[in-house]
């Protein structure tokens, strides 16, 4: 990957470099044909010493060169300045062979910032200077005579051919150069990404990129962070919900067991005494087994109600319910059982409606398993009790008991299905660890959150919260 960048990189400055050179000769072009249409308009090529000789210099007109900015000169042939006006670059009066000779070589160096067109009238002999300022000038131009010696001629081309050699070599080693370090910016990052990719397909969902950067690589490093970390994230629910899934199926396994068991014993205990005038011991067999069977089928029961409360097309059927009326109703339904295990209650419910939209069947359910629990763990003589308050456009119905509690190494997860405070699992102490599972996934299907407050010996207090209408 890094060398295809890489080449890819150098191929489009290759490319760039010969539009540069085609567009630089398309310049110099352009630049000609401008030169000559300028040249019709410039001042130094409509008053040049040819147009303004005459043979007697005092008839030569300087007026539209002065005008202009220029200036006209005329030294005669012992070198003294007759005749000045306007600008003036010799500026004395008489110049020796010498300086008259200095002064036409220097009138055509390159650089200087004033032109100079000087002309000999060879009838009359003088010298006609006209100077304008130049504005200006780029002193290039290539010439070829083909007059010139054969020598000269080789010399100069190879000397040419070896600095254009040169110059494109020049060209082609920046070229080289920055196509790596450009593309080093690109494939570095993309290495780093690759790199993390690929332990990411490994299996190391810890994996994360650092690239220090702040342009779109830092955007794509933030997306590859965001997204294997919400990998790592699903991966390790997914292994929990495996373990849980897992742990189910013993558990369920686990409390099927002892129930089919005694079942099948007592059966076969009950077929062994049929005809041996043992009616009343096979009475108690038979309760024993119609007790576990209820076992089992609550179980199997409150497995099946889980499951459909997992399931993603489980829908409640919510209506505006006054909770005040339907407390008290549900009350008055498990009200026998509290006084039949000989539990105290107090109930603290206000008189006025108070609505939320609830699943009215649904919600039984969770204040019988709530009743349940209550009932099954704690000794005669606890009290239960039922108080309905509202705070915040939320109303909060508390379900307390000052039983035996539940300990905090156990209250975090009491929620999950299979938890219990009997780590034993003793069928002869309650229930199967499903009734507050799926308790608090009705009151989640409901818009609402189920809390438990508690502490061995500290009795249990579960708190439910349903939006108002």
């Amino acid at each position: 990957m890094k060398h295809k960048i890489f080449r890819q990189f150098l191929a489009n400055y290759l490319a760039i470099l010969l539009l540069s050179l085609l567009a630089a000769a398309f310049a110099f072009l352009l630049l000609s044909l401008a030169d000559g249409v300028l040249a019709k308009t410039l001042m130094k090529n409509v008053y040049t010493a040819g147009s303004l000789m005459q043979d007697d210099y005092r008839a030569i007109d300087s007026e539209g060169v002065v005008a202009n900015g220029g200036g006209v000169q005329i030294i005669d042939g012992s070198h003294q300045v007759v005749y000045s006006r306007g600008l003036d670059l010799i500026g004395q009066s008489r110049l020796s062979t010498g300086e008259f000779t200095d002064f036409l070589t220097q009138s055509k160096a390159k650089g200087l910032p004033y032109h100079i067109d000087v002309l000999y009238n060879d009838r009359s002999d003088f010298w006609l200077v006209v100077t304008f300022p130049t504005s200006i000038r780029l002193d290039f131009s290539l010439v070829y005579n083909r007059e010139a010696a054969s020598k000269d001629m080789e010399n100069v081309v190879k000397i040419f051919g070896a600095v254009a050699l040169f110059y494109f070599l020049l060209l082609a080693v920046f070229a080289l150069v920055f196509s790596r370090l450009t593309s080093s910016g690109i494939t570095g990052p993309l290495q780093k990404l690759c790199e993390g990719a690929k332990r990411l397909r490994e299996g190391d969902y810890s994996t994360r990129v650092n690239l220090q950067l702040k342009n779109e690589f830092k955007e794509l490093q933030d997306t590859f962070n965001a997204m294997a970390a919400k990998i790592e994230s699903e991966t390790a629910l997914r292994k929990q919900a495996e373990e849980d899934r897992k742990r189910m199926i013993l558990d369920i396994s686990h409390d099927l067991k002892n129930p089919l068991a005694s079942i099948t014993g007592y059966s076969e205990l009950c077929l062994k005494k049929m005809g041996q005038g043992a009616e009343e011991e096979i009475k108690g067999y038979l309760e024993i087994i119609g007790k576990h069977s209820r076992r089992a089928s609550r179980l199997l029961s409150q497995f099946f109600a889980l499951s459909c409360l997992e399931s993603p097309l489980f829908t409640l059927e919510l209506h505006k319910t006054d909770i005040c009326e339907y407390l008290r109703q549900i009350c008055g339904e498990f009200l026998p059982s509290v006084e039949q295990a000989g539990f105290d209650y107090d109930f603290h419910i206000p008189e006025g409606p108070v609505y939320a939209m609830i699943d009215a069947s649904q919600m039984s359910r969770v204040f019988h398993n709530l009743a349940d629990n209550a009932l099954a763990y704690n000794a005669p003589g606890t009290k239960i009790s039922v108080k309905l308050s509202r705070a915040a456009g939320r109303i909060l119905i508390y379900f307390q008991d000052d039983g035996i509690g539940i300990p905090h190494t156990l209250a975090a997860d009491i929620f999950q299905p299979f938890v219990r405070v009997d780590a034993a699992r003793n069928s002869e102490t309650g229930g199967s660890g499903l009734g507050l599972a799926i308790a608090y996934r009705i009151i989640g299907a409901q818009a609402g959150t189920l809390e438990l407050r508690t502490g061995s010996n500290q009795g249990c207090t579960f708190i439910i919260a349903l939006p108002e209408v």
